[in-house]
């Protein structure tokens, strides 16, 4: 079999699950989300105006003065919570390729306030780290409104139907449908070539989810556990 008849067979044979729509851009968090990012969330003055805003854990205290990016700040209080009647919402915006994760306070009687608007790929790489979440850190490929998943063992060859996959590579594709309808949107693609002969698998895995659910703990450690399965 040439390379190229090699290619077209497994473009054919590669299994893909699909969760339509648009990658989810928008959701909200509660206080504890933004520690586990490793952020704390400050009240205060922003240029002299009253201001909510974030900064790295334990780096600023109440009645400190500072300034960033030429924008002056006076710290009155570390927040334990969001302020009453206040949603906490995050979504992820592109910016000349770079995705930023973009947070607002928003309430029915007020005008929404930005309090945070940070690269989203170094913010999400210490969080994964912090957390111990080594196969999903690994994983990581790129990121934008989507994440790329993307994982590789061992050498290339046909890939085996889904008749053919072994118990391990149907559980991953089963809770990979479960992850991405629970996200609302994910595309996984699954080449499965067998095992070595120390029998760990071979296998080329790529995988899309929506970057804003990967920053929600309790998805991120699904992911996570699932991609463990192929190691």
């Amino acid at each position: 079999m040439s390379i190229l008849d090699l290619k077209i067979h497994q473009a054919l044979h590669t299994l893909v699950f699909e969760t339509l729509g648009q990658p989810e851009k928008a959701r909200a968090f509660k206080i504890k989300a933004l520690k586990r990012w490793g952020l704390d969330l400050l009240a205060g003055t922003k240029d002299g105006r009253e201001a909510i805003f974030v900064a790295p854990t334990g780096r600023r205290k109440a009645g400190e003065e500072y300034e960033e990016a030429d924008v002056k700040y006076s710290v009155k209080e570390i927040l334990q919570d969001f302020p009453r009647n206040q949603k906490f919402y995050a979504h992820i915006t592109m910016v000349q390729g770079t995705a930023y994760l973009v947070g607002t306070l928003s309430s029915e009687s007020d005008t929404d306030q930005e309090i945070l608007n940070l690269p989203a790929a170094p913010l999400i790489f210490a969080y994964l780290k912090k957390h111990k979440l080594p196969h999903l850190m690994e994983a990581v490929q790129n990121i934008g409104t989507a994440t790329a998943l993307v994982k590789h063992r061992g050498q290339e060859g046909k890939p085996y139907p889904y008749e053919e996959l072994p118990n391990i590579a149907r559980r991953f594709l089963r809770e990979a449908k479960k992850i991405e309808k629970s996200a609302g949107f994910g595309r996984v693609a699954l080449a499965y070539f067998g095992e070595n002969k120390d029998g760990s698998a071979r296998f080329r895995l790529s995988w899309l989810l929506p970057t804003i659910a990967l920053f929600e703990h309790g998805l991120a450690e699904k992911v996570d556990k699932n991609l463990a399965a192929f190691k």
